[in-house]
C-alpha cells in the first residue's frame, strides 16, 4: 500500500513587497496560479493530500479559485492562520495584525496532518524534480528523528529585479547544520554575488551555495515541538507586534539541541518566484515556455 504523504501550502502571507495576493494571481497561459503547478507536480510525484493555510479574510477568494477546481477530485482542505490562535494564557495580550510567521502557520495544521508532510511557499514555483526528491524521502526515510530539507543552488534563486533575502544552508556529510538568513543578496555587474549578514557584515556568496526555499519535509511529531516552542517564543519575544516565529529558526534550534536531524537533498531544477511586481512578467513568460515545450499540459486538470 502506498504511504500517505501530504503537501502543506503556506498561503497566508501578506505579500508586502509585491503589493498583492500573489498566491491567487493568475500566471499560467490559461490563468493558472503558481499553486496549481505545485499541486500538479506534487500529485505526479505521489502526494495524495493537500492542506492549505490561509487567513480567514481570504476564504471566499480561495474557495472561488481553488476549492471549486479541486474539491471532490483530490483530498484537499484548508486551515486558518490568525493572530488570535495562541495559547489561552496569552489570549488577552494579542494586539497585532501581522501573522505570527511560518512556524505558527504550520502549527495550524496540527489537527488535520497525521502523516509525513512537505511544506512549501504558496507563491514559489519549485519544479517537478524537487517534489520527486521530497516524495521519495517522505515515503521511505522521514521519521520522528529524521526530517529533510530540499535545497536549491543560489544561482537559481536570485531575482533580476532587486535584492532578495535567502536562507544559506551549512551542510555537513549530507545533513543540514544551520540555515543562516542573508539579506540584500544580488549579483553585481562583475558577476559576483554579495549579501549582508544580520549583523551588517557584507559577505561574498557562491553560485553553488545551498539555499533553503522553505521546502521542509517533516513528521507529524513536529507539532509537539512547535507547541512548546511557540509558547517559549511568546514568553521571550522582544516586539509583540512584529517578531515572527519562523521555521528556519525553529529548525536551527532543534538541530543545535540535538532534537532532530535534517537530511539535505538538492534540486538542480529551476525555481522562480515573485518577490517584486516586475518578476511577474518573467514568471508568465517562463510558464508559457514550459507549457509550449510540453513539460506541462495545456490544461492542468487533475
Amino acid at each position: 500500500m502506498e504511504k500517505n504523504i501530504t503537501l502543506f501550502v503556506l498561503a497566508a502571507g501578506m505579500g508586502s513587497r509585491y503589493g498583492g495576493l500573489k498566491q491567487m494571481e493568475k500566471f499560467g497561459p490559461r490563468g493558472e496560479t503558481i499553486i496549481d503547478y505545485s499541486i500538479y507536480d506534487a500529485l505526479s510525484a505521489g502526494f495524495n493530500k493537500v492542506v492549505f493555510v490561509i487567513r480567514p479574510d481570504m476564504e471566499e477568494a480561495f474557495n472561488d479559485i481553488f476549492m471549486s477546481k479541486y474539491k471532490g477530485k483530490i483530498n484537499i482542505s484548508y486551515v486558518f492562520q490568525s493572530c488570535d490562535k495562541v495559547p489561552s494564557w496569552y489570549q488577552d495580550s494579542v494586539q497585532r495584525e501581522k501573522p505570527w510567521g511560518t512556524g505558527h502557520a504550520l502549527l495550524m495544521g496540527k489537527d488535520v496532518i497525521k502523516e509525513p508532510c512537505l511544506i512549501i511557499n504558496g507563491d514559489d514555483f519549485y519544479g517537478r524534480e524537487a517534489f520527486k526528491i521530497s516524495a521519495e524521502f517522505l515515503s521511505n526515510e522521514c521519521s520522528e528523528k529524521l526530517y529533510g530539507i530540499t535545497t536549491y543552488k543560489l544561482k537559481n534563486v536570485l531575482s533580476a529585479n532587486g535584492t532578495v533575502k535567502r536562507g544559506i544552508c551549512k551542510i555537513e556529510n549530507g545533513y543540514l547544520k544551520k540555515v543562516e538568513e542573508i539579506f540584500e543578496i544580488e549579483r553585481k555587474d562583475d558577476g559576483r554575488i554579495y549579501g549582508v549578514k544580520l549583523d551588517g557584515t557584507k559577505i561574498e556568496l557562491k553560485d553553488e551555495d545551498n539555499v533553503s526555499m522553505n521546502m521542509f519535509s517533516v513528521y507529524p511529531n513536529v507539532f509537539q515541538y512547535l507547541e512548546k516552542k511557540f509558547g517559549d517564543f511568546l514568553k521571550n519575544m522582544k516586539d509583540p507586534l512584529k517578531d515572527e516565529f519562523l521555521l528556519p529558526e525553529i529548525f536551527n534550534e532543534m538541530i543545535s539541541k540535538g532534537e532532530m536531524n535534517f537530511k539535505a537533498m538538492q534540486s538542480d531544477g529551476e525555481w522562480f518566484g515573485v518577490t517584486y511586481r516586475e518578476d511577474a512578467d518573467y514568471v508568465r513568460k517562463r510558464l508559457k515556455e514550459l507549457t509550449d515545450s510540453g513539460i506541462y499540459p495545456e490544461n492542468l486538470t487533475v
